[in-house]
């Protein structure tokens, strides 16, 4: 089956071939693999060259004119180094887009730290009004890009290497198992692991591809007696506490953020098995912690 990034790319190829409202917006990254699209549509696939800012602002400047731009390149420079392009010439203007990433959190270790952004969903979680999707399988890829293209939502689609064995194509936070000792919510790619280690514990995992808007009355049906939450983010510790918090503010509850880390820059390069470990979001990690939070 091919990857998030390839199923993407083919998807946005289909789309815009068939939808003449439509543009997609490249900076070098995964031009030649649309290379045959940009030869059909050389007036809406249209590749900036290394200048992300422009990136964003060509997108904006597509929405004003009435199409509905996809704008792609790796999170690093999409979200980081543009985000001022995003703030204002998108959010402010209120001009509706569908950002996609790729890289994730450290996807591409041996590029080191320019390639990487782990605090990507928080920079975007900082401007009203988003939709971030981001999913664990190929097919929820697909599948979200294609819900995400019709209307004037302004959207971030977060692909990754790393991915689940199934797809779960459901929306809001999904019931994957039940138990009674609290609730561990696992975010795009990091469910399988989860699973991996719930095995044995009491515990409810619920799954969500899509954590803006934050599917608030989902986790409210999902606590009943004793209010644990254990919250396991392939981004930026705690990104989503502050949603946890509201959606369970008249409840008294205790809250584990694993995501990764907050308290130093990691500047190893390695392997994406070296960094899952380093955060602390392989599965031995993950089960260390769950266990003792649970057990407390």
């Amino acid at each position: 089956m091919p990857n998030m990034r390839d199923t993407f790319l083919a998807t946005a190829e289909e789309i815009v071939n068939t939808d003449q409202d439509v543009a997609i917006v490249l900076a070098d990254i995964s031009a030649a693999a649309l290379a045959e699209a940009a030869r059909r549509h050389p007036d809406r696939v249209i590749n900036v060259g290394i200048r992300e800012q422009l990136l964003v602002s060509t997108g904006a400047g597509l929405a004003l004119a009435g199409l509905r731009p996809i704008v792609h390149t790796f999170n690093a420079f999409l979200v980081e180094r543009a985000f001022e392009q995003i703030k204002l010439d998108l959010s402010h203007q209120e001009l509706g887009a569908v950002l996609v990433s790729y890289g994730a959190s450290y996807d591409m270790p041996m590029e080191g730290r320019t390639h990487q952004a782990p605090g990507d969903v928080a920079l975007i979680d900082s401007l009203p009004g988003w939709y971030v999707h981001v999913p664990g399988h190929p097919e929820e890829a697909r599948r979200l890009l294609l819900d995400s293209v019709p209307g004037d939502s302004r959207t971030y689609l977060r692909l990754s290497a790393q991915e689940n064995s199934e797809p779960h194509l459901g929306v809001g936070l999904q019931t994957i198992r039940q138990g009674t000792r609290g609730v561990v919510i696992a975010v795009g790619p990091m469910l399988d692991r989860v699973l991996e280690v719930a095995e044995g514990m009491d515990v409810t995992v619920l799954y969500t591809s899509t954590v803006r808007p934050f599917d608030a009355e989902g986790l409210r049906a999902a606590v009943t007696g004793v209010a644990d939450v254990a919250l396991v983010e392939p981004y930026l510790k705690g990104t989503s506490a502050h949603c946890v918090a509201d959606a369970l503010a008249d409840r008294p509850h205790r809250l584990l953020n694993l995501g990764t880390r907050r308290d130093t820059e990691v500047r190893i390069y390695g392997t994406l098995a070296d960094h899952d470990l380093v955060h602390g979001l392989d599965a031995g990690s993950i089960a260390l912690s769950l266990k003792e939070f649970f057990t407390r």
